[in-house]
């Protein structure tokens, strides 16, 4: 299965967090599936970190990189198809973000590892245990 980390669900995978549960970690931690990291990810958690709303035990120069490849994460950059996609979606989520990693997982055919219930109202599809 290909899987599509939402921004909170990667973060909370790098940082050990208990909102990820036993049986999504091992999914997540199961070789057979391809996890995914987007640039759209990075993007917010830049900005975030930037604004002072995202604490990161170093700059996310470092910190992104080093915990992608810690994880096993393949980067997924952000193309024009998805951002073409990105326009076609109806206006359920605000967030630019949350929107794009819709998008992206449509495109690239991946499910979308979110706990977000908004998203789930997208046709796409969403894992969360």
């Amino acid at each position: 299965m290909k899987l599509l980390l939402d921004t909170h669900s990667a973060l909370w995978m790098f940082a050990g967090s208990p909102e990820i549960s036993p049986a999504l970690q091992q999914d997540l931690t199961d070789p057979a599936n391809e996890l995914y990291f987007s640039d759209a990810s990075a993007f917010e958690i830049v900005i975030k970190h930037t604004l002072g709303k995202l604490p990161l035990p170093s700059p996310p120069e470092i910190f992104l990189p080093a915990v992608v490849s810690q994880h096993g994460l393949a980067p997924l950059a952000i193309s024009s198809e998805a951002i073409f996609e990105w326009g076609k979606l109806p206006m359920i989520h605000r967030d630019p973000f949350d929107r794009l990693l819709v998008a992206q997982a449509i495109r690239e055919g991946c499910t979308l590892v979110s706990c977000d219930p908004e998203i789930r109202k997208y046709p796409v599809s969403v894992h969360w245990k």
